[in-house]
């Protein structure tokens, strides 16, 4: 990043004064979900798009052969930082540049799929968010059991072209194992493929079903929940914003935290500090969140202990 002499020192007015920091945001296809969190922080720490900052966003709406192309964009752009939304913008942002800083701001694996060295010292030019934590495929595994005390069926829909949720899937099989459960996994990366991936959940006739939080599940989120309400499979999904659009129950971190993150990193860095030297940062809050009106609908009766442990309950 080319900062003036001296800068990382200044205070953030006198930064805003002598030069409009251009932010490159690149979008594998959460959209707004992860934009108007990250922008309303921005904001929050003085960052206002127009006037020390320029925004240049570039989505590949749920397209992955589109970021390659856009993310050389940015480049050629000259912004002075990328912030990557999705796991496929990631990758697509380290191979357009080794040098202009990024923030992972949602990144399912970022060490596991080698997008940075480790944890605590990331190394190179990229930092950012994990949204791996420990343990969190067993939880969401005890959830399930408490909701139906009889599962031994189990299965995941995530979409395979992702690697940043090769992971979660490895992490959930081990889970399922622990547990005695039979896990059934389809990774469908097309609208075509979604539909077979539909006819063999049906064969397999899971007691549930878990949907990963990425891309490739939002954009089809309506035809998902119409498959598990008309077939009467209860689904546990990643991302509340899942729940509060018909899905029956979720487990996993405030995504809007986490998206929140992102604009911390991008502060520290634009005030000097080295992507290098900056820790990637897990998730630390959780929320349960239950859809009274679904399980009804799919005749279940939630058990009174697992109401007790939600964090929010859609009447």
């Amino acid at each position: 990043m080319r900062l003036l002499p001296g800068a990382g020192m200044l205070p953030l007015p006198a930064l805003a004064q002598q030069r409009v920091f251009r932010i490159g945001l690149l979008d594998t296809g959460l959209g707004d979900s992860f934009a108007v969190p990250f922008l309303r922080k921005l904001e929050e720490l003085g960052y206002v798009d127009g006037k020390n900052v320029a925004i240049e966003r570039k989505s590949a709406a749920g397209n992955q052969k589109l970021l390659a192309d856009l993310a050389d964009e940015l480049v050629r752009t000259r912004v002075d930082i990328i912030v990557t939304a999705g796991t496929p913008a990631g990758f697509a942002a380290k191979k357009a540049t080794g040098t202009i800083p990024i923030v992972l701001g949602a990144n399912s694996d970022p060490v596991g799929t080698g997008l940075v060295a480790s944890l605590a010292r990331p190394g190179g030019n990229a930092t950012g968010n994990s949204l791996m934590a420990p343990d969190l495929s067993a939880k969401r595994l005890d959830i399930l059991h408490t909701l139906a005390p009889a599962l031994s069926r189990f299965a995941i829909l995530w979409d395979s072209s992702n690697p940043g949720m090769a992971q979660r899937v490895r992490e959930t099989k081990l889970a399922a194992d622990k547990s005695q459960v039979l896990l059934h996994t389809v990774g469908p990366t097309n609208l075509n493929e979604l539909d077979s991936a539909f006819a063999d959940l049906l064969a397999a006739r899971p007691d549930a079903l878990l949907v990963t939080a990425e891309p490739f599940t939002r954009q089809h989120l309506n035809r998902i929940l119409d498959f598990a309400a008309a077939n009467r499979i209860p689904a546990m999904f990643e991302d509340s914003s899942f729940v509060d659009a018909g899905g029956l129950i979720s487990y996993g971190p405030d995504y809007e935290a986490v998206f929140q993150k992102a604009a911390v990193f991008v502060d520290k860095i634009l005030k000097g500090a080295r992507p290098a030297d900056l820790p990637i940062e897990q998730p630390t809050k959780f929320e349960l969140v239950i859809n009274l009106k679904t399980a009804q609908s799919l005749g279940l009766a939630i058990p009174p202990s697992l109401l007790a442990l939600a964090d929010r309950v859609i009447q």
